[in-house]
């Protein structure tokens, strides 16, 4: 753990990429595979992740973006995007899945798709859009960790324009809206915040023991 520790310390949300470093395949799957097996709300993942390495792209992302060189200058640019809506069929997709993969016959898991279903399909179109968007969250907090365990940089991004995000990238089309982007890849020595002292609340100021 205090390996693990070491790596949360270590990192920090990078403002400026070395261009010329690239992330390996290997370390790359290891990074998706993190985001894969993320924890989400009845495991239903409701979202997608783009990978993008694509130059132009990325250069037609980079004004949605405020202009932030760590969209064209990072390895990969990743981009979190939630469903807009979560119907029956992706709930049934899923407990095929689960039927699947655990050798369960899906019968066996109706009560669990009607439970599913009365409360995921009861929320508005805006309220599953919202709700789908913050699993998105915790993929993110995954890829930080894996990529500081790997000592690869990564930048999370809440800065950019979404609606300009669904254009370039077709999401609308896909049922899909971005949430979330993260940048990934290695330092520039030229980064000065990467020499700033880690600020957080104090232990006894951010836990209440009860």
């Amino acid at each position: 753990m205090n390996t693990y520790i070491e790596s949360l310390q270590w990192r920090y949300a990078t403002k400026k990429f070395d261009a010329t470093k690239k992330i390996s395949d290997k370390d790359l799957k290891i990074l998706l595979e993190s985001m894969r097996l993320t924890a989400s709300s009845y495991g239903l993942q409701p979202y997608h992740i783009f990978v993008i390495t694509d130059d132009d792209i990325r250069k037609k992302l980079q004004p949605a973006s405020w202009g932030q060189s760590q969209i064209v200058d990072a390895s990969h640019l990743l981009v979190l995007a939630n469903k807009t809506e979560v119907d029956a069929t992706w709930i049934d997709k899923y407990l095929s899945n689960v039927s699947e993969t655990r050798d369960i016959p899906l019968e066996a898991l109706n009560d669990y798709s009607n439970f599913m279903k009365s409360k995921v399909l009861a929320l508005s179109p805006e309220e599953q859009s919202t709700w789908a968007a913050k699993q998105n969250y915790l993929v993110l907090g995954n890829l930080l960790s894996a990529a500081a365990e790997l000592r690869i940089d990564a930048c999370p991004m809440e800065g950019f324009e979404a609606e300009a995000y669904n254009e370039i990238l077709g999401l609308t089309a896909k049922g899909l809206s971005a949430t979330l982007v993260a940048a990934v890849g290695y330092r520039s020595a030229e980064d000065e915040t990467q020499h700033y002292a880690k600020v957080r609340q104090a232990e006894n100021e951010l836990f209440t023991h009860l």
